[in-house]
């Protein structure tokens, strides 16, 4: 493995440079099938991890879950809904001066889960 020095490229430290992968479990799985609120979700979480919104997109399917995206100018924020488990997988891969901890913190307070699963990775900078 190489000395996190070395992993330092234009100012990003390889501790600034990570994906989580967050399991929702929630019991009012009616914001699961909510598109307008889980992109207030995710928009809420980019404001308070300081990401600058570049675009977003989202699709409902047939039987109501939803994916929706923030791409974000240093990363991306990702929302996938399965109302039938009662369940959201978020992905964020975060880096610079993003802070994931904080967007993470405001996504699970958006969603009020019974249950959360967090895995937070650190990633390769090249």
């Amino acid at each position: 493995m190489n000395n996190p020095s070395d992993l330092a490229t234009e100012g990003i430290n390889a501790d600034d440079l990570c994906s989580y992968a967050v399991d929702v479990w929630v019991s009012d799985h009616s914001i699961l099938t909510d598109e307008q609120r889980l992109l207030e979700v995710l928009r809420t979480a980019a404001e308070k991890g300081n990401a600058k919104v570049l675009g977003e997109s989202s699709h409902v399917f047939p039987n109501g879950a939803v994916t929706a995206i923030l791409l974000l100018s240093a990363s991306h924020l990702s929302i996938h809904t399965w109302p039938e488990y009662s369940l959201a997988n978020v992905d964020l891969l975060a880096y610079g001066r993003l802070n994931g901890e904080r967007m993470m913190e405001s996504v699970e307070l958006g969603l009020s889960p019974t249950k959360i699963n967090v895995t937070r990775m650190l990633r390769a900078v090249h």
